[in-house]
């Protein structure tokens, strides 16, 4: 993992004069970034790079933010947000990570300012993309931990599975992975669940 992080920070330095090193990037740094189709985050002062989601990655997170915003337009219990966007965890665990879908409650609307979301939302889900599935279930798993992200689902489009954790003492407690037929149910959002069969297409 740290090998393949390199490298592919290496390619972006190659091509400028003045570049980083792992460890010491800031958001400022981000913010010069070239604007190249490839998905950058800094997590922990490092630069992680990867392409552009594919198509089927997409689409489900198309379907499940759909599914979610209707679930918000009737409790109106806070609002939703899909990438690309920037989020800023506390403690510059993430500076700035790109979620694919994150939802933040009502009373706590006042993170999302003008530029990006500064602190760590209430719920996120990950689609995982078959170029590195074990980013999302090991670096930001941790991440969204420590930054004390309540609720954490990851979706594999792949295997058309739903994982639902729940944060406890510090660390996430699986709630449930639902497959083909079941349907995924949040703990936090009380009456908010996703068919699998609905959000990940066959």
């Amino acid at each position: 993992m740290r090998r393949m992080r390199e490298s592919r920070t290496a390619t972006y330095a190659a091509q400028t004069e003045q570049s980083p090193v792992q460890g010491q990037w800031t958001y400022d740094d981000y913010a010069r970034l070239p604007e190249d189709g490839m998905r950058y985050e800094v997590i922990r002062g490092d630069l992680f790079m990867s392409p552009a989601p594919r198509p089927l990655h997409q689409v489900v997170i198309t379907l499940t933010s759909y599914f979610l915003d209707e679930f918000l337009k009737v409790s109106r219990l806070g609002k939703s947000f899909v990438s690309p966007i920037d989020v800023i965890l506390p403690q510059q665990l993430g500076d700035p990570v790109q979620l694919d879908i994150v939802f933040i409650s009502n009373e706590r609307l006042n993170i999302v300012g003008e530029v990006n979301i500064q602190g760590a939302p209430d719920l996120v889900i990950e689609v995982l993309s078959p170029f590195n599935p074990e980013y999302d279930r090991s670096v930001k798993y941790e991440i969204y931990a420590e930054a004390g992200v309540p609720e954490y689902w990851i979706i594999d489009p792949h295997e058309r599975t739903v994982e639902v954790f729940a944060l406890r003492d510090g660390g996430y407690l699986p709630l449930g992975r639902y497959s083909k037929g079941d349907t995924a149910r949040s703990e936090l959002l009380a009456g908010f669940t996703a068919a699998i069969d609905e959000i990940i297409p066959a």
